[in-house]
Parts: C-alpha cells; structure tokens; sequence
C-alpha cells in the first residue's frame, strides 16, 4: 500500500502554481502545519501570515479577490469553518468573490489533538453558504487534481484536507472525479456504499470483505464533490443496488451522508444508513484507534451494511 498526506499534496501544487502572479496565499500562523510554507520560501512576495485572526484572513481575501487576485486561504479546518464562517459567508460568498480555502487537520483523524482541534462540523456549515463549493478529495493523487480544477473554477470553494497520511486511491491514474462530479471505484449489484476523504479507503475495503466473505456485491462510489453533489451517478447506483450506505470522518448530521440522503429522499427514496461521528465531540487519541473508537474501521462498514441488507432490503 501506499501513502501520502494530502496537504503534503498541496504544498507541492501550491509551488508549482505560484508561478501565476494571480495566486496569493494566506495563513493564519499554520504555515508549516498546512505547508504554505512551501509556497512562501518561492513566492515570499505574495505570501500573507497574519497572525491567529482568521477572521480578518477572510476578509483580506475578499479584498484581494477584488483586485484581481486569485488567494488560497489555509488554516486547520475547525479555525477557517468556525472562526472564519461569518466572514466567508458575508465577505467572500455573498459577493461570490474568487476565494479557495483549503482546510487541513480535518475530522477526528487529527489524532492525539483532541476535541478543541477535530473540525467535525466543517462540511455542514460551509455547504450551508449560498455559493460555497465543498470538495473533499480521498487521496493526494486526488487532491492535486481537484485543486487545479478548483484554480480554473470562478466563485469561493473549500476543500477539506486531512492532517495525517492516507492510502493512495488512485495509483494508476488521475481521477475522474471534478465539480460536481463523483465516480464509480468499484462496480457491485447489491448495495451502494458513498465515502468521502480517508474514508475512501476504509470504505474499498469494506466492500472486498463484503464479496470475499458474504458473496456481497458493493458498488463503491467516491463522493469528493459534496456540493454540488453528484445527483445522478447517486441515483443511478442505488436503482440498481436498491440502498446506499455513506460514511465519512463528520458528524453525521449536515455532511456527505445528509447530501445524499437530500438527494435520494427527494428523487428516488431507498434504504439509506449514514456512518460518521455521532452526535458528540472527539477525543484524543491515535487516528487509527478514533475510527475504531467512533465506528467507522472497515470492519464497521461491513456490519452496517449486512444490517442494511438484512433489516431493510430483505426483511
């Protein structure tokens, strides 16, 4: 297996794409830890550190926006949707200003950082804005090409971005996957299963435990544009698998799963169970360990959907 951390993935696009003189980047102290710093040690002339006020990060970005440029705002995700929200909402998305945010330290994935720093709200309170994009790659093969298409997409986005490493998606080719559009990682008959970020992985895996051990065919799909959300590759998949299962390092009420279940109760209702952090806060602890503690390892995924199976599709 392989492993790469998606911000990792960003520091090296953000070094290459500073060579347009329309990229500005902000942070908010967190340089290393998001690594724009990479981009600063090149371009130190279009680079903005200003301090722990996120606040104003946000609307020195609609600012720049509207003098032509195009800013990259980073910090940790808990700070840009939590601090930030009200200045994103009134001075970059109400005038649809040309701002990308990009969300690190995203999910209980965090790790040993704890509560205070585990941003589990974060998807549910930014596609909540009017005009706000929402993109959460699964992979840093993944993260790259959604962060160029995110570069030549006019009007705000926030990509959400993990702390650690995850397991390489894509290894043998760039993702199919762009605003708005999702894609199919693999093929089933019986069951749909919806993931976004690190659980991509955990969810391919859920899914060849299903077939090897229970003869399960899932079909698995990688649901990176979270708004606007893939409508018809959703309902397409659950016409034939007849359910849907979702999960995602969120809590479970405002994110992916929500989407989705928007989607399906609206256009074609089946069963659906949504897999995420319950209605709690985080705790400390290693990022391995938190997924198994709050429900969500591969092995979670394949007892929630032979439930599904058994509860809801064949009673």
């Amino acid at each position: 297996m392989q492993f790469k951390a998606p911000r990792d993935a960003f520091g090296e696009f953000l070094k290459e794409i500073g060579k347009d003189e329309r990229i500005v980047v902000l942070t908010a102290d967190l340089a290393s830890s998001t690594r724009a710093n990479l981009f600063q040690q090149l371009y130190p002339e279009r680079f903005f550190n200003v301090g722990v006020a996120e606040q104003n990060m946000m609307g020195i970005a609609a600012g720049l926006s509207a003098s032509g440029f195009i800013p990259i705002v980073t910090t940790f995700a808990i700070f840009a949707s939590g601090k930030g929200w009200e200045q994103i909402r009134q001075s970059i998305c109400y005038g649809g200003f040309n701002v990308k945010i990009v969300a690190t330290h995203a999910g209980v994935t965090v790790g040993e950082d704890g509560a205070t720093h585990q941003g589990i709200e974060d998807i549910a309170v930014m596609r909540a804005i009017p005009g706000m994009v929402v993109l959460v790659p699964a992979d840093g093969v993944e993260t790259i090409s959604l962060l160029k298409k995110m570069i030549e997409y006019e009007g705000p986005v926030y990509m959400r971005l993990p702390r650690g490493e995850s397991e390489i998606v894509y290894k043998d080719g760039v993702p199919n996957t762009d605003i708005g559009k999702s894609e199919v990682l693999m093929e089933g008959n019986d069951i749909t299963i919806g993931a976004c970020g690190v659980m991509v992985p955990y969810a391919i895996k859920g899914a060849q435990i299903l077939k090897e051990k229970f003869g399960i065919s899932a079909e698995v799909l990688n649901i990176s544009s979270v708004k606007p959300i893939d409508k018809e590759l959703i309902i397409k998949s659950v016409k034939k698998t007849g359910c849907m299962l979702t999960v995602e390092d969120h809590n479970i009420y405002g994110g992916m799963g929500s989407a989705v279940a928007e989607v399906l109760s609206q256009n074609f209702p089946v069963p659906l169970k949504i897999m995420g952090v319950p209605d709690e806060f985080g705790v400390s602890g290693k990022p391995s360990d938190l997924l198994k503690y709050f429900g969500l390892s591969e092995s979670h995924i394949v007892e929630s959907a032979l439930n599904l199976l058994k509860n809801f599709k064949n009673p």
